[in-house]
């Protein structure tokens, strides 16, 4: 019987797969690095499938009401000075006469957790730093220097995933780099931006800037070349330094930006990945979300393969309870398709948006029908 199952990572797919798992009668751990819910972050998107998904959650009216309040977006040049305005769409949203809901990640994340069961127990502050699957089950020890052992372990817990270094052994091939960096960070939102988005994207440099839901502070994004040597993943001072420099060419506003950037504990830095993986299972672990499959911002697509892999993860372990194997098996022969769909969307030198027809293609490239009936 798999019913004891433990999620590494409290993010949009880990918060989702707990969600239908302690619907289905599992009982959940979640463990999560950060001591509480992470603020900030940038906005996410909602889209096709991941919209029946949500509806099925009963979320779908609560996430509407978060979606961000953008009207329209404009192009800066260097100087910070406008060269083109649109009301159609936006570098974050898309189209905006589309059905799809755009909601900043930390308040997807918040709704999330209010919709949880009571049942669901949330370990904060640590993290898993060993893994011993005898097939039996899984002994985890955690960084605080407690052990514990469950049934099933997933890892949930993003591009660069611990679980899945500690637990498959072709890491460095699965990780394919697209040579980017993307900073992530809030400011105060001095400049007055009002339901509106400001991008730049010229030289290898791009930026995008737009309002929090309440309109207080602003989430700016900024992707530009990895610098060589890359500064060491727990040296923040290093990354923001990096990200000054990309950007000390920029005017206008942005040099108040940046300096603000220096003293703000909100702050995302990472090189992007797509990850590629053979499998995404191996025994009595296995990988969703980013960990698994992520096919980079730059797809727009992240968010949605969370919901609907978690989706369908959690209904083939309830469907399969007493064989993960054919679980995990069901789960990715359902997802790869989708999965391969999304990562084709990425080309990191297209100057404009991904065409609608792919678009398109891709948000809706899965059936889902038979599991949504199983739940309603």
């Amino acid at each position: 019987m798999n019913s004891n199952v433990l999620i590494s990572g409290a993010g949009v797919t880990g918060l989702a797969l707990a969600y239908w798992l302690d619907r289905a009668g599992f009982a959940v751990t979640i463990v999560e690095r950060s001591a509480e819910l992470r603020r900030g972050g940038q906005a996410v998107d909602i889209r096709g499938v991941a919209l029946d998904v949500v509806d099925a959650m009963g979320l779908l009216d609560a996430a509407r009401a978060l979606r961000t309040q953008l009207k329209g977006m404009s192009m800066l040049d260097a100087d910070g000075h406008e060269t083109q305005r649109t009301e159609e769409r936006t570098f974050s949203a898309g189209r905006l006469d589309s059905d799809d809901i755009e909601i900043f990640r930390d308040d997807l994340c918040e709704l999330l957790i209010g919709a949880l069961g009571s049942r669901v127990e949330f370990i904060y502050d640590d993290s898993v730093r060993a893994i011993d699957d005898d097939r039996d089950g899984v002994s985890v020890t955690f960084s605080s220097g407690t052990c514990r052992r469950f049934d099933l372990l997933v890892g949930a817990d993003g591009v660069y995933s611990n679980v899945r270094k500690l637990c498959f052994d072709n890491e460095s091939s699965d990780v394919a780099s697209l040579g980017m960096v993307l900073a992530l960070f809030s400011t105060p939102n001095f400049i007055e931006l009002i339901d509106w988005q400001l991008g730049h994207r010229v030289g290898g440099i791009g930026y995008v800037i737009y309002p929090s839901h309440d309109q207080r502070e602003l989430r700016i994004g900024v992707g530009f070349a990895a610098p060589e040597p890359p500064p060491a993943r727990n040296d923040v001072d290093a990354q923001k330094r990096a990200v000054a420099a990309a950007c000390a060419h920029l005017r206008g506003d942005f040099p108040r930006f940046i300096e603000t950037m220096y003293t703000t504990d909100a702050f995302y830095y990472n090189e992007l990945a797509q990850i590629r993986m053979p499998s995404w299972s191996k025994s009595r672990v296995v990988l969703a979300g980013d960990a698994a499959h992520c096919a980079s911002p730059f797809s727009g697509q992240g968010t949605s393969l969370g919901l609907v892999g978690a989706f369908v993860l959690a209904s083939e372990l309830a469907r399969h309870r007493d064989c993960a194997a054919d679980a995990f098996a069901a789960y990715e022969h359902r997802m790869r398709p989708y999965v391969n769909l999304n990562q084709g969307l990425v080309d990191p030198t297209r100057q404009g948006p991904i065409p609608d027809a792919l678009m398109t293609a891709a948000k809706n490239g899965i059936d889902l029908n038979d599991l949504l009936e199983a739940v309603q």
